[in-house]
């Protein structure tokens, strides 16, 4: 799943206070910047968006502050130099609001769609407004199975936004030195250290916590995800995300045991904290913490877990905390990458709408974004990674735009919400709260999935 922590929720509507700083025309020409008058300063780098001073779009995401006043800043530019108003609002309960808006009249004009699939119930109502021919030129700039996750029924609908990194381990570069551990890079280095740590007595090699409220479990659908695509690659990855490939297929069954005896080895968890059955009841933002302390030495969380850890903790190569890529499980796959991320779907095509839509598809609009803050990052092979200055947002990228890696999207954000946000999470806890066996665990799921 894609989760991220959202801080200080603030549903209310945050408009942007925006002041005249470049010169601009009032004329309308959908954002080609043909009959606008010329920008100057600093603002003519905005000329292609020219023509629509005065207007204002409406957007609605499940963002809030503090990441959405970054998000607000990285457009500030923009709006001042072209005159568009943004009137953002992020929402807690954005999943089911988007739904009610859109199928009531009342949809934004533009809405920031943190799942594939959320994306594939929108297109349903008939209410999504393809994208202008810019925005998907865009794409060109991304991996192309980014374009591939904005399509519905192999129409492009939406652009991806953002992108975060789940395929991390992180792990305590100041105790790795003490002990003289060094960083595996195969998965059978993994495995290695993690049986060394363990004959060691006083450290578990492994943390763990599924816990998330109502969405109890999804950390557990990365790690199996996580050895799926580095079991077996993209392809079958694909076909199980449609189900073509069944949890209960032998493909899946192994890699539920290469998940049992990484995670479910008593010897191997949950430092600090429990046995294997305590990682169903340890929330996913605590399960981090006993590496801080030496009780455990590494935990398989995304980039975003980097808030996670308390004030003060210094993150880098030389620092308390840091993280390295989660390995293939089978070298011959190459280099697997899982992550999740965001897309922007209109429901209005007015010209100002598309303006705002080409630009943030672009190379531009993301380095700006990365520029306002640490802790977001963009698969946009446009940015200059030289533009992060976060040692895991710079690993993040380099992954996340490495054009021989093997991305796939959190495969239950893909899967029906029955499933990847239901019976998925549900058995996956029982899986590890109660053992059930790996052949119930997968009936159950497969159980689950909707008819055809």
């Amino acid at each position: 799943m894609t989760l991220r922590p959202r801080l200080l929720a603030v549903p209310a509507v945050l408009a942007l206070a925006l002041t005249a700083a470049c010169s601009n025309s009032s004329s309308s020409n959908g954002g080609g910047g043909g009959s606008a008058a010329p920008l100057t300063g600093d603002c003519v780098k905005y000329q292609a968006y020219a023509g629509n001073s005065g207007k204002t779009v409406t957007m609605f995401a499940s963002i809030r502050s503090p990441e959405s006043d970054s998000l607000e800043k990285s457009w500030a530019e923009f709006s001042s130099c072209t005159g568009i108003k943004i009137s953002y609002e992020g929402s807690p309960d954005f999943e089911s609001q988007i739904q009610v808006r859109v199928t009531g009249g009342n949809a934004p004009d533009l809405a920031i769609i943190p799942q594939p699939g959320v994306l594939a119930q929108m297109v349903k109502t008939g209410k999504v407004v393809k994208p202008p021919a810019q925005t998907e030129a865009n794409q060109a700039k991304w991996s192309p199975i980014w374009k591939t996750y904005g399509s519905v029924n192999g129409t492009f609908y939406a652009a991806p936004m953002s992108a975060n990194m789940k395929s991390l381990v992180w792990y305590s570069p100041k105790a790795f030195k003490a002990a003289g551990y060094e960083v595996p890079k195969t998965w059978a280095e993994l495995m290695t250290l993690s049986g060394k740590i363990a004959a060691s007595g006083s450290t578990k090699p492994w943390c763990g916590g599924i816990g998330s409220g109502t969405a109890t479990g999804w950390p557990a659908t990365d790690w199996l995800e996580e050895v799926v695509l580095g079991t077996h690659g993209g392809e079958v990855y694909d076909q199980w995300v449609s189900h073509q490939v069944k949890f209960g297929d032998p493909k899946i069954a192994t890699a539920m045991q290469t998940v049992a005896d990484w995670m479910q080895n008593p010897a191997w968890v949950n430092g600090g904290i429990g046995d294997v059955k305590s990682i169903a009841t340890t929330t996913f933002q605590d399960a981090g913490a006993p590496i801080l302390t030496n009780k455990c030495a590494m935990l398989q969380q995304a980039s975003f877990y980097a808030a996670q850890w308390p004030k003060g903790t210094k993150i880098g190569a030389d620092g308390d905390i840091f993280a390295f890529q989660f390995p293939a499980v089978n070298p011959s796959v190459g280099n697997p990458v899982e992550g999740g991320g965001e897309f922007v779907a209109a429901f209005a095509s007015r010209p100002e709408v598309q303006a705002v839509q080409n630009y943030l598809s672009s190379s531009e609009w993301a380095s700006s974004r990365v520029k306002v803050s640490s802790g977001w990052v963009s698969a946009n092979q446009g940015v200059d990674k030289s533009l992060y200055t976060d040692p895991i947002d710079k690993l993040s990228a380099a992954a996340l735009t490495d054009p021989a890696a093997t991305f796939r999207f959190d495969a239950s954000d893909l899967m029906p919400a029955a499933v990847g946000a239901g019976a998925e999470w549900k058995a996956l806890t029982a899986w590890f709260a109660e053992g059930q066996a790996i052949p119930k665990v997968a009936a159950d799921i497969d159980a689950a999935w909707p008819q055809q």
